[in-house]
């Protein structure tokens, strides 16, 4: 694809999609609290309305709000993300025993990180980074390995449900028997 056609797929795309579908979006991909102006940001589009479809998303279940701290910040519920991961894996044409294959590689890996580092956790893993004789490469790598070691566990906890919970996943009927 040239150029000019990627140009126009994504300039259509653009004026396709709503300031709301836009903010939508980037509330459903979060991964961690964030705040209105953030994901106005994110979005590319004003202030006062993506606080107000972020007040529906609330509304609505989708996200939460929390007004602890200095700025009201957004984020998912992460029952709800996991949930719908959990089924996109059931429906996404692997077995059971792919996903069961999968689940055991990343923990392979992990347990690997622990001999390598001989660290418990990611966090024990960064507070190795205080080592003087590390140079910077080895720093980044560590960094980088902690960031993959805490993917993994996320990634471990919604296969894991997923392969437990398989049969309860599956849907509960075909497109075409939903449609009779």
């Amino acid at each position: 694809m040239s150029e000019d056609e990627s140009a126009s797929e994504s300039g259509l795309l653009s004026r396709q999609m709503t300031g709301e579908d836009r903010v939508r979006m980037a509330a459903r991909q979060l991964s961690e609290p964030r705040t209105a102006n953030w994901i106005a940001s994110e979005a590319n589009w004003s202030h006062e309305p993506t606080k107000r479809v972020l007040a529906r998303l609330v509304d609505d279940g989708i996200l939460h709000r929390d007004e602890s701290g200095t700025h009201t910040t957004y984020y998912p519920d992460y029952r709800r993300q996991a949930m719908q991961e959990a089924m996109r894996l059931r429906d996404s044409g692997h077995t059971v025993e792919e996903l069961t294959d999968r689940l055991a590689e990343m923990k392979a890996q992990i347990r690997d990180w622990k001999d390598e580092f001989d660290v418990e956790s990611p966090n024990q893993l960064r507070g190795t980074l205080a080592d003087e004789t590390l140079d910077a490469d080895e720093e980044e790598h560590r960094r980088e390995v902690a960031r993959e070691w805490e993917h993994l566990q996320r990634r471990i906890q919604i296969v894991g449900f997923a392969v437990r919970e398989w049969d309860f996943l599956a849907p509960s009927t075909k497109p075409d028997e939903a449609s009779s």
